[in-house]
C-alpha cells in the first residue's frame, strides 16, 4: 500500500481508520523505547527509524547516499507490518523475539525474515514490540552491519 507521503506524520493521516490508532500507538511505543541516536524519518516510503550519516557517514551500501535503515511499519494492503533488521541479522535476537512472542500473544507469529505480519491491528504485542526496539543501538547496529553486510 503505497500511501504517498512526505513526512511519518502525512504517512499516518493517510492510513486507513481501522489501522491508524494502532499505527500511532506503535509509532509512541517506538519512539519511547528507541536508543538514542537514531532518527525517524519517511524511508522507502514509510515510517522508519535510521542511523543517521551523521553517526554512520558511510550509509547504506545498497545506496550510501541513504542512512543505514535499521526499523520500518507499514500499513500493507492485508496487514501492518513491522521491518526489523537486527532481527534479521542476530540470530540470538531473532531467537528471543520469538520465544518472548509466544508469551505475548496467542496468535501464531507471521514472520519473514525481517519482516512481522499483524493482520489485526489488536494483536499488536506492543509492549514486546517496546522491548524489541530498545535491546539495539546505532552502535550496536552499525557493528552488526558491519560484520554481516558491508564488504
Amino acid at each position: 500500500m503505497n500511501l504517498k507521503a512526505t513526512s511519518v506524520e502525512d504517512y499516518i493521516s493517510k492510513v486507513p481508520d481501522d489501522r491508524k490508532k494502532a499505527i500511532t500507538e506503535l509509532r509512541k511505543v517506538i519512539l519511547k523505547n528507541l536508543p538514542k541516536g537514531f532518527k525517524e524519518e519517511l524511508n522507502y516510503g514509510m515510517p522508519g527509524y535510521v542511523v543517521p550519516h551523521s553517526i554512520y557517514p558511510a550509509g547504506y551500501h545498497c545506496d550510501p547516499k541513504l542512512p543505514l535503515p535499521f526499523l520500518n511499519f507499514a500499513s500493507q494492503k492485508n496487514f501492518i507490518a513491522i521491518y526489523h533488521m537486527g532481527v534479521y541479522a542476530d540470530p540470538k535476537l531473532l531467537k528471543w523475539f520469538t520465544t518472548e512472542f509466544e508469551k505475548h500473544s496467542q496468535k501464531k507469529i507471521d514472520m519473514g525474515k525481517s519482516c512481522l505480519r499483524f493482520k489485526k491491528p489488536e494483536d499488536i504485542p506492543l509492549k514486546l514490540i517496546g522491548e524489541l526496539v530498545s535491546k539495539m543501538t546505532p552502535k550496536d547496529w552499525i557493528s552488526l552491519y558491519e560484520k554481516n553486510y558491508k564488504k
